[in-house]
């Protein structure tokens, strides 16, 4: 499923496309609950069943949301299972 600006993935709102590459697609969103933007990363079907996978995107989420600098990144919103497209 193609994610366009509005697309809602749980509490996020798609804003506009970033970048894509081999561990996903990442959109500029918005945390509706929060009213903040950040990124939003969102794992292909291809790979989203892999343990591996999942452990090294949550590593990632869990890295980026520690930094704090507006020229390094906004955020990562690590999306749980239910709420993905």
């Amino acid at each position: 499923m193609p994610l366009v600006a509005g697309t809602r993935l749980g509490p996020y709102e798609v804003v506009a496309p970033l970048g894509a590459g081999g561990m996903g697609e990442v959109f500029r969103g918005r945390d509706t609950r929060l009213g903040r933007e950040g990124a939003v990363k969102v794992l292909p079907a291809s790979v989203s069943g892999s343990s591996e996978v999942r452990a090294r995107f949550d590593r990632e989420a869990r890295t980026i949301s520690s930094l704090n600098h507006p020229h390094i990144c906004l955020g990562q919103m690590a999306l749980p299972r239910w709420c993905r497209p």
